[in-house]
């Protein structure tokens, strides 16, 4: 990455800052130029949606943005704060959960193990304190994302289904104080019910102040539950408006000719 200092940002109105702003993001891999200079922001307590067709540098963009690869060039900024993400654990630890598809959960382990996986509570002998993961991933379960379906933090999560797993991820992101969910395509493998059942995790969410990026090739679904949309194309971001500004099938028309 380019080692020029990135410039503070300088916002025109108190409390305009956004959570998250990229500027002139680029990405090569060889002769593939993966992005070409994207800049966009997201907005607390805001659901945007990152849209575009494959190949479009939507998936280098979400590496970039969890942490998994460095940008060749660009800035990366934090509520104002420039930062350099060096690893997913950076991002992590900033504040950035990235949700893929099959939500980076172990199925031989419960509920409750899931939910504190690497952040296991541990007494001053090294053993594990069971029943109080136990009885705060219960908590979670009925107060920040109440899962239909399962009853106990006990339950193995290789017999849930693909919402319900996807909805444990969300869980633990939120109990952790992640404060925006990047989520990757997480409708694709979703039923109906599980699908609608997802979109109400987010708006709550919303309502409580976390932001979420949404990547998806389901512009319908995109239009239900964004604010904001944004499309990429060739590496290259070549649309963005909010709900009131565009349609479904603006959104269609402009993702297939891009």
């Amino acid at each position: 990455m380019e080692t020029v200092a990135a410039k503070q940002p300088e916002y025109p109105e108190e409390g305009t800052v956004p959570l998250l702003e990229l500027r002139d993001i680029k990405k090569r891999y060889g002769a593939l130029e993966a992005l070409k200079g994207v800049s966009l922001h997201v907005k607390r307590a805001e659901i945007l949606a990152l849209l575009g067709d494959n190949g479009a540098g939507k998936s280098t963009l979400v590496k970039i943005i969890s942490g998994v690869v460095p940008p060749d060039a660009g800035s990366m900024f934090w509520e104002g704060r420039p930062v350099t993400l060096k690893s997913h654990a950076e991002a992590t630890a900033l504040g950035i959960e990235t949700i893929y598809q099959d939500s980076a959960l172990v199925d031989s382990l419960t509920v409750a193990r899931n939910i504190f996986l690497g952040r296991e509570l541990v007494g001053p002998f090294g053993f594990m304190h069971h029943r109080k993961m136990r009885a705060i991933a219960s908590d979670v379960l009925q107060t920040i994302v109440a899962i239909e379906g399962i009853d106990s933090p006990d339950k193995l999560v290789g017999s849930l289904s693909g919402g319900q797993k996807q909805a444990v991820a969300i869980a633990r992101a939120v109990y952790f104080k992640r404060t925006l969910l990047v989520l990757d395509e997480p409708t694709s493998a979703l039923a109906v019910r599980a699908t609608e059942a997802l979109f109400e995790y987010l708006r709550t969410l919303r309502s409580q102040g976390l932001s979420s990026i949404l990547v998806t090739h389901n512009l319908y679904d995109a239009y239900r539950i964004c604010d904001r949309f944004i499309i990429l194309s060739h590496g290259e971001l070549v649309f963005e408006a909010s709900r009131s500004e565009t349609s479904v099938a603006e959104l269609t028309e402009r993702v297939s000719r891009s």
